[in-house]
């Protein structure tokens, strides 16, 4: 399917899947095994440029924007969905920055991202906090020129890894979503610490960790925005970042399709290739057609936001919603369609499988999503009256 990508988009997509076949295939699956974060790959990635593939080049970027990122979290998904994790993670941990922050935190912050130098990451979730982030328990008290942080944070991409976060804190807990504020915390400043790593069912490449802050003294010139504005900066940044969550679902969804059609093509049963039995048909037929439509959803969402659409709420979760789902289901399919091997770890549709589930928890579950649509769809009807 045609999806009008321009001939440099084109050149990308292809560039980020054949560096994902080259350097992703040879170690996925060791890296999965031994839950291991593979630091050596990401000067790789800066070599081709990919960490600074959305931001603009007035801060180290390639000029891209969300659908560049996309595009490359999708190709590198299609491969192993924990790798492509670290560049989508630490977009995160980045568009906060891009969103409200003033020209001094980006041309300080942005350039070591896009040039491969540093990671980001983006701390918000914590243990009594997850779908409502509004009862966090971080806080951040003013004094002197510094914010004191004081709480822990869980389930945080990139964590330990990066050098770079965004940190949701309240500074007015008794004001509840208005009293958070969001701060640019820098890995060794005193007083901020990792806690433990997640042992997870699926992208275990990926670091996950806990942030502790036990009186970690952060500059107020890192204060994002104004205070009391994080939890908007959170709902903004989630507009922003949900469709590469997307994007790595379809990437996981698609990479689940190949190795199903090309097991179905070489595995014989009864004399003849598993591929021409009707039953495996339909089933390779239904998940090209959900990964298909997820696509589409994701790339429309993705040029709304890069052609400044402001409000696209709704069809960010209606794509992050859609792709989940769609990785979730193409990817047992796979397993299916592969029989006694898709269960077993020589065959990569067991990992994808894993992996994919957790793209209908983070950044918001599959749950949340349609409470977002629906509210929505009300406040449409409300409107029209």
């Amino acid at each position: 399917m045609d999806y009008f990508l321009t001939e440099k988009q084109e050149a990308l997509v292809e560039r980020a899947y054949r560096f994902a076949k080259e350097k992703f295939t040879p170690i996925r699956q060791e890296y999965d095994a031994r839950e291991e974060f593979p630091g050596d790959i990401v000067p790789e990635m800066a070599k081709e440029d990919f960490p600074g593939c959305y931001l603009a080049k007035e801060y180290g970027g390639s000029g891209g924007g969300v659908l560049d990122l996309v595009l490359v979290v999708e190709a590198f998904s299609r491969i192993d969905g924990a790798l492509a994790l670290i560049l989508a993670g630490s977009a995160l941990g980045c568009y906060p920055i891009l969103i409200v922050g003033n020209e001094e935190q980006k041309k300080r912050y942005l350039p070591p991202v896009a040039s491969g130098e540093k990671l980001a990451a983006f701390g918000l979730t914590e243990a009594e906090a997850g779908s409502d982030a509004t009862a966090m328990k971080t806080t951040a008290v003013r004094d002197g020129d510094h914010y004191v942080l004081n709480g822990t944070k869980c389930f945080i991409t990139n964590a330990g890894e990066a050098e770079i976060y965004t940190v949701i804190a309240m500074t007015n807990p008794r004001k509840g979503a208005r009293g958070a504020s969001a701060f640019i915390v820098e890995k060794g400043m005193k007083g901020f610490d990792f806690g433990k790593k997640e042992k997870k069912l699926g992208i275990r490449a990926s670091s996950t960790r806990e942030l502790v802050f036990e009186d970690c003294r952060v500059p107020a010139a890192n204060l994002l925005g104004r205070e009391g504005t994080g939890f908007i900066t959170v709902m903004k940044t989630f507009d922003i970042t949900r469709p590469g969550v997307a994007s790595q679902a379809v990437g996981i969804a698609q990479g689940a399709l190949d190795e199903a059609v090309r097991y179905a093509r070489e595995r014989k049963q009864f004399g003849q290739p598993v591929s021409s039995m009707q039953a495996i048909q339909h089933m390779l037929a239904d998940m090209a057609a959900q990964v298909e439509a997820a696509r589409a959803l994701t790339y429309g969402v993705a040029r709304m936001i890069d052609n400044g659409y402001t409000r696209t709420t709704r069809d960010s979760a209606i794509a992050k919603l859609f792709a989940a789902e769609t990785a979730m289901a193409v990817t047992v399919k796979a397993v299916q369609v592969l029989g006694g091997r898709g269960y077993m770890h020589d065959y990569p549709v067991e990992k994808m499988m894993r992996d994919a589930k957790i793209t209908q928890i983070y950044e918001g579950t599959s749950e949340i999503q349609r409470n977002e649509i629906a509210l929505a769809l009300i406040r449409e009807a409300v409107k029209e009256k």
